[in-house]
């Protein structure tokens, strides 16, 4: 905005007063004229509006208390400065109905001249400001959605070195991912789990879910790609996977000095997925609640899915079975409230799966 080219509106019911105000201002500024406050008021609905408006406070029938509300309760008009003009000050008053400032009545020109100046610098200021800031944020959306694609990326990167030494596939980090999302989403309203299944922990959820078996990189491939049942010494070695993962995650937590919800989400799936709600899992024995929510999730998740894949020492089950040996398993291997919101999102758990399947690629 060009301050020499504002438009300033000048409103009072005197004729005398506009003309001498208008021959204060016309050689700095366009300045336009009203005689009442519906006069203002119509004046203001067009475009180009005015940039700044001076009012006399004691206009008849709509006065310039009633105007300036109107004025400021218009997502269109409401940054408009408002100089009052006022015969007796009572500048209260003014500030209260919204005014930037209040020029003493009979008007001095160098008086006024000076507030409208300023006051059209400030709003320029202030416009300025706004289009910086506007173009911050959009930089920041940038660079966010940059280093949110690269973390995706290495989360994917990180997880596939894992599952590709097995025998899953890039599709069962999908499939595991959105089972996790679609459960957290279920129980969202649930007392046990809605103070911490926020929106952006279901997205920290979903990121996470991916790095369940990341600690399977450094089980030897003689026990993790073993066709045949392993023995009690293979298992122990195997079960340390849980292990690995938690610590995996833990280094680059302590690394960076601090922990979020994704980190803090991906340790504790690691970490914690194979434990059981009765007290049989592994690798502490938790039980109940002990174990963390998230594992929790993956823990349902993870042997839905494994149970509708073919493996070479297993075939796949199908989807009614995966879900009677689910609900089976309620109360012993599983939360009973996530198994209920497994049954209930069901037909969801189905879409999933083949919307990724194996044969899908």
């Amino acid at each position: 905005m060009n301050v020499k080219k504002a438009i300033v509106l000048i409103v009072d019911d005197a004729s005398d007063n506009l003309i001498q105000m208008n021959s204060m201002l016309e050689e700095q500024y366009e300045v336009r004229l009203a005689n009442s406050g519906r006069a203002a008021l119509d004046i203001m609905q067009h475009v180009p509006r005015p940039h700044l408006v001076v009012l006399d406070a004691d206009l008849p029938i709509v006065d310039g208390y009633s105007v300036c509300q109107q004025l400021k309760s218009s997502p269109d008009t409401a940054e408009i400065p408002v100089i009052f003009l006022q015969r007796t000050l009572d500048e209260q008053r003014a500030f209260e109905h919204g005014a930037a400032d209040v020029v003493a009545k009979p008007v001095l020109a160098e008086v006024l001249r000076a507030r409208v100046d300023t006051h059209l610098q400030l709003r320029h200021s202030r416009e300025l400001l706004k289009q910086q800031r506007n173009l911050l944020e959009h930089v920041v959306e940038e660079v966010t959605l940059e280093l949110s694609q690269m973390l995706d990326a290495m989360i994917w990167a990180l997880a596939s070195l894992a599952e590709t030494r097995e025998y899953e596939t890039a599709n069962h980090l999908r499939r595991v991912q959105h089972y996790v999302s679609a459960l957290a989403r279920q129980l969202q309203s649930h007392k046990r789990f809605e103070e911490e299944l926020s929106e952006a922990n279901i997205k920290a959820l979903f990121k996470a879910a991916p790095l369940h078996d990341i600690g399977k990189v450094s089980i030897p491939d003689a026990i993790l790609l073993k066709p045949d049942r392993l023995t009690d010494a293979e298992f122990d070695v195997m079960k340390m996977h849980t292990v690995y993962g938690r610590d995996a995650i833990a280094n680059v937590e302590n690394a960076l000095g601090y922990t979020n919800a994704f980190l803090r989400y991906a340790r504790e799936i690691a970490y914690s997925h194979q434990e059981k709600f009765d007290g049989s899992g592994y690798p502490q024995g938790l039980a109940g609640d002990a174990i963390p929510m998230s594992a929790r999730l993956m823990a349902v998740a993870d042997v839905y899915d494994a149970l509708i894949s073919r493996r070479v020492y297993k075939p796949a089950f199908t989807h009614e079975t995966a879900m009677e040996m689910i609900r089976q398993g309620s109360g012993e291997h599983f939360d009973p409230d996530v198994v209920d919101a497994m049954l209930t999102v069901e037909e969801e758990f189905m879409a999933i799966a083949n919307r990724y399947s194996d044969a899908a690629g």
